[in-house]
């Protein structure tokens, strides 16, 4: 099984801000794969689990609705009962400010970077080896109020394009593993 994660905030509050764009990648996965209602909900995570054709195979896809900061205890339970080995067989997609609106980029493993949720996952599973797909939103003024707004008019189409190329980028994880998708994405520049 592979597991794809979003990060994000609960609630309509949140659900086009910035920092929810994990969110999105999760959301468009299922509408594109013709998943339809909210899946279950367990131990504080959203979970939607399909068989795709191969070499996809039997994916879940995993939404921690706790906040931000604490998206890996929702994450280790919604894990717990499976046979899923972190280090090769989760994507976790998060918001980056590091990276400008438009750009995605892939890596093997790494650091928080300065993102919490990516912190807390590092922290509860006591290692930073597992593949993550940022997608970048861009940096401006405060970065906690830059990260919990709404994308601005005149890059919410951006955005959206941004959102289908990061889906497009899990999925060729799920076919050809990392290093082919890290190939193809990174450096690619999401034009309108």
């Amino acid at each position: 099984m592979k597991v794809i994660t979003g990060l994000g905030n609960p609630g309509e509050r949140y659900r086009l801000t910035r920092h929810n764009v994990g969110f999105r990648v999760v959301d468009l996965l299922a509408d594109r794969w013709g998943l339809t209602g909210e899946g279950r909900v367990k131990d504080g995570a959203g979970l939607l689990e399909v068989t795709r054709p191969e070499p996809m195979g039997r994916v879940l896809l995993v939404k921690p609705l706790r906040y931000m900061n604490h998206s890996g205890a929702p994450l280790r339970a919604a894990l717990r009962q499976t046979d899923v080995d972190i280090g090769s067989d989760l994507l976790v997609v998060a918001d980056d400010i590091d990276l400008p609106l438009g750009r995605i980029r892939l890596r093997r493993s790494g650091s928080a970077g300065g993102h919490n949720g990516l912190r807390d996952i590092i922290s509860t599973f006591g290692t930073n080896e597992f593949a993550r797909l940022r997608v970048g939103v861009g940096r401006a003024g405060e970065a906690a109020d830059h990260v919990l707004a709404t994308f601005k008019p005149d890059e919410r189409e951006l955005a959206d394009e941004m959102v289908a190329v990061g889906t497009d980028a899990a999925e060729r994880w799920l076919r050809d593993g990392i290093d082919k998708a890290m190939n193809a994405f990174n450096g690619l520049e999401v034009d309108e």
